[in-house]
């Protein structure tokens, strides 16, 4: 027993929303799986996290989402308002939700809870994923393993390295999230905003009063707590009524980039794969695609196989580089202001209030069912 070298299919390094996930997933698979955190105790988040249809499909599919049924505020609306018309676009699905709001940290709790339950998860380890070999027995917790497969899951706080090739792209803001209560009921409804400093998106927070809302500012500007209570009120007073905003505001940096690994064996998934902008809401929602398709690819591809890395990065790369080109672009169109870009925008917002099949492919890319 002293000598015994322990095989795993998956070394996961990261034990936050996408890498917990992963590997219930791929636990549920049959696949021995070992996840690897640097952090004994995971930080406290106060977020909220939207999840759209195929992500909740996702997780009543790994019987999680029963977990949460009695905590999530459903998102049967979204409104999309900018600074160009007075009429806004409309996207609502009759036959089911478009999308839940649930709070980050009780999903984390319950992905961590499984994944103790079933002795897959090792706290408190300090892994230098840069030098993993699949040839190679590494020595954690006083017990050897080999690995087949390195899945990185690290969000967006990584360092670069002869490992990872990371692909930087232009419109870097710093996002400001936070909740207000309102005096009036939020019916479900989440909004997206595009101001000439940024997208302002506002979900309707879990809540029995159904009065609490959660936002995201991006922007390339400092804003302080006046300053995003005044954006805020300006906004939102007409539809929500009488505002307060709460003081716990957070900020992050968002840099959108699409990364990939320069070495055979190591799987990027989640924020380390790619970042995006909040503007369309899909940056978890992406993280989640990246499981399923890497799901789908050992459905019909050995672990072994020689292909089987590019085989995934093949089925993930057009929809990553499509969010993230779509997200710069608006970005881009609304804070430059310019004359053809105000023209770009509004034969897009036309056309898409004119033609419901337009509108209904923006709806089903909103829920994530595209396929």
């Amino acid at each position: 027993m002293k000598n015994k070298i322990f095989k795993y299919d998956f070394l996961i390094v990261g034990a936050g929303l996408v890498g917990s996930l992963a590997a219930i997933a791929l636990h549920q698979k049959k696949y021995k799986v070992l996840v690897i955190e640097k952090n004994k105790f995971f930080p406290k988040d106060q977020r909220t996290l939207a999840v759209n249809a195929n992500s909740r499909d996702f997780l009543i599919n790994l019987g999680i989402w029963k977990d949460l049924e009695t905590n999530f505020e459903a998102i049967n609306k979204i409104i999309i308002k900018d600074y160009l018309h007075k009429d806004d676009l409309i996207f609502q699905n009759s036959e089911e939700s478009m999308g839940s709001v649930i709070f980050n940290r009780e999903l984390l709790q319950i992905a961590r809870k499984y994944l103790v339950n079933n002795n897959i998860l090792l706290t408190g380890i300090d892994f230098n994923f840069f030098n993993f070999n699949t040839k190679k027995s590494y020595l954690i917790n006083s017990k050897k393993y080999f690995f087949n497969k390195m899945i990185i899951s690290l969000g967006k706080h990584y360092e670069n390295s002869e490992k990872i090739k990371k692909n930087t792209f232009g419109f870097e803001h710093q996002a400001y999230v936070g909740f207000f209560n309102h005096q009036k009921h939020h019916n479900q409804t989440a909004y997206e905003i595009f101001t000439p400093k940024g997208p302002l998106a506002v979900l309707p927070s879990p809540n029995k009063l159904k009065k609490s809302s959660t936002f995201i500012f991006s922007t390339k500007n400092t804003m302080n707590f006046n300053n995003l209570s005044k954006l805020i009120k300006s906004k939102f007073v007409p539809s929500h009524g009488q505002i307060i905003l709460k003081p716990s505001i957070s900020n992050y940096p968002i840099r959108p980039h699409l990364s990939r690994p320069t070495q055979k064996d190591i799987l990027l998934i989640g924020d380390t794969a790619h970042s995006i902008h909040p503007v369309a809401g899909q940056g978890w929602n992406l993280g989640i695609k990246d499981i399923q398709t890497l799901c789908l690819c050992l459905d019909k591809h050995s672990i072994d196989d020689v292909n089987f890395d590019n085989y995934y990065f093949s089925k993930r790369i057009v929809e990553n580089i499509s969010y993230l080109i779509f997200t710069n672009t608006l970005n881009y169109l609304y804070e430059t202001q310019k004359p053809i870009s105000k023209s770009i925008i509004k034969v897009s917002h036309f056309t898409i209030s004119q033609f419901p099949y337009l509108k209904n492919l923006f709806i089903r890319q909103a829920m994530g069912k595209t396929n």
